[in-house]
């Protein structure tokens, strides 16, 4: 038998200890999360992506009455990024959530959204920094595979 074991290390920060740039993204993040369409949870999510040319593209979670037809707000702001900045790399993706209109505690995402993001990390061939925004506590992770160990990849299609 053999054991592994994986580490992931976060840094810790309250609103005002956030580095420059953050706060922004921070802000904003909560800011989109208002504008989710989420009429059957009551939860809205609103992510960021703050990409290598200074730009940022947002979205938010997209429900439907059909669960599995609805979107992530994560999986949107990515696949807007490769689409609208297919040459561009995210530097930084920022998730907050708001519950029936009041910020909640720093959320992770969803294990579709961490393969998503995992599979943005690869192809543009450089971390991704995650921000999880909380009302009182934030998590910065310094990138995307640390959030999924075992992910699915190019060479799982292959063994």
């Amino acid at each position: 038998m053999k054991e592994l074991r994986w580490e992931t290390k976060a840094e810790v920060y309250k609103v005002d200890e956030l580095p420059d740039g953050y706060k922004r993204l921070y802000d904003k993040a909560f800011e989109v999360a208002r504008d989710a369409y989420a009429p059957y949870s009551g939860f809205h999510v609103g992510a960021v992506a703050l990409l290598d040319d200074g730009s940022m593209v947002c979205g938010n979670n997209q429900e439907n009455a059909a669960y599995p037809s609805g979107l992530c707000a994560e999986r949107t702001t990515l696949f807007h990024a490769g689409a609208c900045y297919p040459d561009v790399a995210v530097r930084v993706l920022a998730i907050a959530a708001l519950n029936e209109g009041k910020r909640v505690r720093s959320i992770t995402p969803c294990g579709a959204c961490r393969q998503v993001m995992i599979e943005t990390e690869r192809r543009q061939g450089k971390a991704m920094r995650v921000l999880l925004c909380g009302e009182k506590e934030i998590y910065l992770i310094a990138k995307t595979s640390d959030l999924l160990p075992f992910s699915f990849d190019e060479k799982s299609l292959k063994e």
